[in-house]
C-alpha cells in the first residue's frame, strides 16, 4: 500500500514544532487547524497533528462540556458564527451536539495517521473532510459508510479506505487513541518562571506593558493541563509553550518570534 510524504525540506532539523490536538466534534479545533495549516510555511513550522478523543479530556481533566451550560451554549453559537465568517471556514450548527458520536471517526483518523507514517497529507485531508460532515453538511460520522465517503472524498483509494476501517477496530489503534489523549492530559509545562503578560491591544498590534517572573502557588497550580480542544504546544529551542482555544494566535506568534498577520496570511486561500 502507498502513501503519500510531503517532501522533507532542507531546513527541517530548525523548523518550530507546533502540535495540535483536536477531535472533529471541536468546531474552534477546526477553525485552529485551518489556520496553521495556512501558517505551516509562513511561519515555517513543522505542524503535527494530533488526533485525540475530546471527551477523554473534558472528563479526565475535571471540565464539564459546553452544552451542560445553557448560557455557554448560546454564547457559542453565536461566537461560532462571527468567527466562521472572519475565519473563512463556513460552518453550521449540526442538531445534535453529542460529543460521544465521533469515537468512530477520531479512531479512524488515528488508524490513518499510523499507517501515514511519512507526513500527514491524508490525515489533514480526512480531518477536514470529517469537520465539513459534521459542522457544514451535517451528515453523519459514525457509520462506516460515512467514513468511506469521507474518506473517499479525500482522495484515499477504495482498498485503503476499506484497511483503514478494519485497523480502525483494532486494540492497538484504541489503545494509541487513548495514549495521545492522555498524552495531552499530562502535558505539564511548568508554570513557574513563566512570563506574564499584560497586553495592550491597540492598532493591531501587542504591546507588553508588563512582565512578571514569579506565580504564586496560592494562585496557579504547578502545571498547566490541558482541559478542552484546540489544545496546541509550541517548542521553540528546546522551550515549550501551550495555549488553548483558537484565538491565542497573536501571542503565539510572539512566543515564536514570528508575525500575526490575521487568518488569511496568503490570499488567496486554499479551497475549502
Amino acid at each position: 500500500m502507498r502513501f503519500w510524504a510531503r517532501e522533507k525540506s532542507s531546513m527541517s532539523s530548525s523548523r518550530k514544532v507546533v502540535e495540535l490536538f483536536y477531535d472533529v466534534v471541536s468546531p474552534y479545533s477546526w477553525l485552529a487547524f485551518e489556520v496553521l495549516c495556512r501558517y505551516r510555511n509562513v511561519w515555517n513550522i513543522d505542524l503535527k497533528f494530533k488526533p485525540a478523543f475530546l471527551p477523554g479530556v473534558i472528563y479526565g481533566s475535571g471540565n464539564q462540556p459546553a452544552g451542560m451550560n445553557p448560557s455557554k451554549l448560546t454564547y457559542i453559537v453565536s461566537d461560532l458564527t462571527l468567527l466562521s465568517e472572519y475565519f473563512g471556514v463556513p460552518m453550521f450548527r449540526p442538531s445534535d451536539l453529542s460529543d460521544k458520536d465521533t469515537l468512530s471517526a477520531m479512531r479512524f483518523v488515528t488508524a490513518l495517521a499510523e499507517k501515514e507514517k511519512e507526513g500527514d497529507m491524508l490525515v489533514e485531508r480526512v480531518s477536514r473532510e470529517l469537520w465539513k460532515r459534521k459542522w457544514r453538511t451535517h451528515q453523519d460520522i459514525t457509520q462506516p459508510a460515512s467514513l468511506t465517503e469521507a474518506g473517499l472524498k479525500a482522495g484515499l483509494s477504495a482498498n485503503v479506505v476499506k484497511e483503514i476501517l478494519s485497523l480502525s477496530k483494532s486494540q492497538p489503534i484504541k489503545d494509541k487513541l487513548k495514549s495521545v489523549t492522555q498524552e495531552a492530559l499530562e502535558y505539564k509545562v511548568s508554570a513557574f518562571n513563566l512570563h506574564l503578560c499584560t497586553l495592550c491591544l491597540a492598532h493591531q498590534k501587542i504591546f507588553v506593558v508588563e512582565k512578571y517572573n514569579k506565580m504564586s502557588l496560592h494562585i496557579f497550580p504547578p502545571f498547566l493541563q490541558c482541559f478542552g480542544f484546540p489544545f496546541i504546544v509550541c517548542q521553540v529551542n528546546g522551550k515549550a509553550k501551550v495555549f488553548f482555544g483558537s484565538d491565542r494566535f497573536e501571542l503565539m506568534a510572539y512566543f515564536m518570534g514570528e508575525k500575526w498577520m490575521g487568518p488569511h496570511p496568503n490570499k488567496p486561500t486554499a479551497h475549502m
